[in-house]
């Protein structure tokens, strides 16, 4: 997938050019090989090759619900199982996430949102407070999804906050199927981060902390 360098006009003042907020972070070791290139700024294009089918079907979710754009190229040892290449994408994602919004000036910085799916019920509230913090609330039923260990839902996100640099709160409020619950977990990270990463108009320019600084 080519995501364009193209440039987005800001809210309040149309007149004014912002970079585009795209980042390419490559990751490689003795156990993976993982590629992610995102845009901020996007209409929800995905492409996601992990080698682990859930795990593109939540990337999915991220880039559609989140309105980013998404590319995903993941090689690892999935020989012995998928914890390494699942580890690793979330790495990458973090630091990717974290490399597009660059200074942070300007974003609204908190995003919270409540997603439903049909029984399940998964509330999402984050900060990119540059203060690395998953508080995981997650109960679920079964060891896994198709082949998806559910264990590593919470070891994606802890990848993702640690790089990102973000507080990351995940509670779940209903639910009693699991692929429900985590789905719904993925529709509720993506909206509050596209809550949280869109542009302030009253604070254009400026560090979204009475700190002046994150």
């Amino acid at each position: 997938m080519q995501i364009s360098d193209r440039q987005i006009l800001s809210n309040e003042h149309p007149e004014q050019i912002t970079p585009a907020r795209i980042a390419t972070v490559r990751r490689t070791t003795g156990e993976t090989d993982v590629q992610v290139t995102i845009n901020l700024d996007g209409t929800g294009v995905c492409v996601s090759k992990t080698g682990i089918p859930f795990l593109d079907h939540m990337m999915h979710q991220i880039s559609s619900h989140g309105l980013i754009d998404l590319d995903v190229q993941a090689t690892g040892d999935l020989e012995i199982d998928d914890h390494h290449t699942n580890e690793d994408v979330g790495i990458t994602l973090g630091q990717a996430l974290g490399k597009a919004l660059g200074d942070r000036k300007g974003i609204v910085r908190f995003g919270n949102f409540l997603a439903p799916l049909d029984e399940a019920l998964i509330q999402v509230a984050l900060d990119f407070s540059g203060r690395p913090h998953l508080s995981y609330g997650l109960e679920i039923p079964t060891q896994r999804v198709g082949t998806y260990d559910t264990q590593l839902v919470r070891e994606f996100f802890v990848a993702l906050v640690n790089h990102s640099q973000m507080t990351l709160h995940i509670r779940q409020l209903d639910g009693i199927n699991s692929h429900h619950i985590i789905e719904a977990t993925f529709k509720a990270f993506a909206r509050a981060m596209r809550m949280a990463v869109e542009f302030d108009r009253r604070r254009l320019g400026s560090i979204p902390s009475s700190k002046g600084v994150l």
